[in-house]
């Protein structure tokens, strides 16, 4: 049994702590029991869960992980000093804001013998699966992925790196890509921003990835892939959701993972994909920075 702290209050941290709470039945989320959680805020008892300091989780032998759960600038630090007292970590996406951090990061998880989990559930939607299953053994021509939302958070990072889930739907279909063009946006006084990326398949195939946030926009992916056959340029909403939700379905890998459930050679070739975003969300910070639109 490994024993967690939850790093983070919010919709992210409450679900950690309920999903351990009651965890899926006969998987290996069963191997994990929440001791506390961790808040800038004082706030007392959580579904029943104590309030426990950084100090007391880094230094108590009965917690064995941490979910880090809080703004986007303070993964990197969470991650690194529960990786550097012997605990094993599963952080929200992005792991941090920068690939080289990304890479130290996980060369000390290595030296430590630790787990580092970074949570993807966006592979795991019915809108994923539905796309994975249409794109499977086609030809791509070209396409475009443009996200809409809500204005960005305050802490959260650069868009490249803030909407790397986007940028993960992309490279699990259509392989590992190279940065052509990235421009960048923004209207700080009126909460906008907007980043649009161009990149290149293996075969050099042209792709566009837009993020868009601002006030009033609907949170929202729009599509357009045109294959050799068809063109898809809508996902169509799920016919029911799952018997497992999201969270409880990353909960039950990053269990496996904790209790050697997973081969070496799977977790290698997820980081290597977690890597490769965070190197073209660098690589997209840099060129956007350059090329205001």
């Amino acid at each position: 049994m490994f024993g967690a702290v939850v790093v983070g209050l919010g919709i992210a941290g409450s679900v950690r702590i309920r999903d351990m709470l009651a965890p899926f039945p006969g998987s290996a989320a069963e191997k994990l029991i929440v001791k506390g959680f961790i808040s800038r805020r004082a706030l007392g008892p959580q579904q029943g869960v104590e309030q426990v300091s950084v100090e007391d989780a880094l230094s108590r032998d009965d917690v064995n992980v941490a979910f880090v759960c809080t703004e986007n600038e303070s993964h990197e630090e969470n991650v690194r000093q529960f990786i550097e007292a012997g605990k094993h970590v599963c952080v929200e996406y992005p792991m941090t804001l920068s690939y080289k951090a990304a890479v130290d990061l996980w060369d000390l998880a290595e030296e430590k013998g630790m787990i580092l989990h970074e949570e993807h559930i966006e592979l795991f939607t019915a809108d994923f699966k539905w796309l994975k299953e249409k794109v499977q053994g086609q030809k791509l021509q070209e396409g475009t992925l443009h996200f809409t939302g809500g204005s960005l958070k305050p802490r959260f990072g650069f868009l490249a790196f803030s909407g790397i889930a986007r940028l993960t739907w992309l490279v699990d279909l259509f392989g590992e890509l190279t940065v052509s063009d990235a421009a960048f946006e923004e209207k700080p006084g009126d909460g906008y921003s907007k980043m649009t990326a161009k990149l290149l398949t293996a075969d050099n195939r042209p792709l566009t990835w837009i993020e868009e946030r601002g006030p009033g926009l609907p949170r929202a992916k729009n599509i357009n892939f045109r294959f050799d056959s068809f063109t898809l340029t809508e996902i169509p909403p799920p016919a029911s959701r799952g018997a497992v939700g999201l969270f409880m379905q990353d909960l039950v890998n990053f269990g496996a993972k904790v209790s050697g459930q997973v081969p070496p050679e799977e977790m290698e070739q997820e980081k290597r994909r977690i890597l490769h975003c965070l190197s073209l969300a660098q690589e997209y910070k840099t060129s956007a920075s350059n090329n205001p639109l």
